[in-house]
């Protein structure tokens, strides 16, 4: 049988491994930080309908410019964000999830001879894309506790002078959050892009500001934002951006001819204009994920603070033994490569006390290697 090895593949790209998030049938899928409550069902009729309009359509291009779609985004952050910094459409740019946001960013501002700085533990798919782009990844160690201060920052821009510095707010996989004096200082440390990723904002604390309260005046500032987790819309592939007109006129030298289909657009839309509908189950996602904050440490665990919509807890002395026993249990959680840590999904209510209870059931430290599935 061929393999990667048989063919004439670009040599930077030998060696490396695709993204490669578990896929498996179980009960408690908790995982891929996915917003687990189901589209509302008035919601999803209204989304229904949209899509038998739009496919009347479909023997034409969609317009490529997704013009609808990114007036309506304008008004979904104009509620969310002071007046004053409230983005227009023409600041707005929409892909096929965030991660093809990532890949047209590095495509108009990376490459070849080029260079991104990125703080690991973070987003897995950052390195995946810009390798992908033919841009050198470099990375710079965090502060105790995965947290990220302007000092140390600002040292690894100076060291590396990148093209473009990565940052995540809140973190993903720790879900720590990003002071924005911290992106304010890397901005101001640096001549080249700085991309904040806020996949997960609309779980963060209710009054944290976000990095779009950063954008005016620095042209050079790229906030990346998805409708995957707290709009329950993972599975429609939506992903945007906010930054400087001149920004999404490069992206658009990169962008595929008509790379948001006619059925994208009309979903999103229809998704947007019930916003607060959509967004209701995030009070209930930030309980649970307040929920694990404080029972994983009495079942004996650390857990880290999180701003996003799960938890990283570590304190295991065998995490791929603990994986495996709650995905006996029906269970999948998410070894993210972290020494004696594994990341959980704040689901529901019966999903997150599941997912404790099993836990638990397990004892303190968790799992170990031919200890079985724990008490029952």
């Amino acid at each position: 049988m061929t393999s990667l090895d048989d063919l004439p593949i670009r040599a930077d790209l030998r060696g490396q491994h695709p993204y490669g998030a578990p896929q498996k049938a179980v009960r408690y899928a908790l995982n891929v930080n996915e917003n687990t409550h189901p589209v509302p069902e008035e919601v999803a009729r209204h989304v229904v309908e949209s899509l038998a309009h739009a496919v009347l359509g479909l023997n034409r291009y969609p317009d490529r410019e997704f013009t609808v779609l990114r007036e309506h985004l304008a008004g979904y952050l104009a509620a969310r964000v002071p007046a004053e910094v409230a983005p227009g459409p023409e600041r707005i740019w929409a892909a096929n999830g965030s991660n093809e946001i990532i890949q047209q960013t590095l495509q108009a501002f990376g490459g070849p001879g080029r260079r991104v700085l990125g703080f690991p533990p973070t987003y897995s798919m950052h390195s995946i894309i810009v390798r992908g782009t033919g841009t050198e990844w470099v990375t710079a160690e965090r502060d105790a506790d995965y947290a990220l201060s302007a000092p140390t920052a600002v040292a690894a821009v100076r060291r590396e002078s990148p093209d473009l510095v990565f940052l995540c707010a809140p973190n993903n996989p720790t879900g720590t959050p990003l002071p924005l004096e911290v992106i304010e200082a890397v901005y101001a440390a640096t001549d080249g892009m700085v991309f904040v990723d806020e996949a997960y904002a609309e779980f963060m604390p209710d009054g944290a500001p976000s990095a779009l309260t950063l954008l005016p005046g620095r042209e050079r500032l790229i906030v990346s934002r998805t409708m995957s987790k707290a709009f329950a819309f993972a599975g429609a592939r939506v992903g945007y951006l906010v930054a400087d007109p001149a920004v999404v006129d490069a992206l658009r030298l990169v962008r595929l001819p008509y790379h948001l289909s006619a059925l994208t657009q009309a979903a999103a839309v229809a998704a947007l204009e019930h916003a607060e509908r959509m967004l209701a189950t995030v009070d209930d996602i930030r309980l649970q994920r307040d929920r694990l904050l404080a029972e994983l440490p009495r079942l004996g665990y650390r857990a880290y603070d999180s701003w996003a919509n799960f938890v990283l807890f570590g304190g295991l002395d065998d995490p791929e033994a603990t994986f495996e026993a709650l995905l006996a249990d029906d269970v999948l959680v998410r070894d993210v490569g972290i020494p004696g840590a594994l990341r959980v999904t704040a689901g529901t209510e019966e999903e997150t006390g599941y997912f404790l209870e099993r836990l638990a059931a397990l004892g303190p430290g968790g799992a170990r290697r031919g200890e079985g599935r724990g008490s029952r």
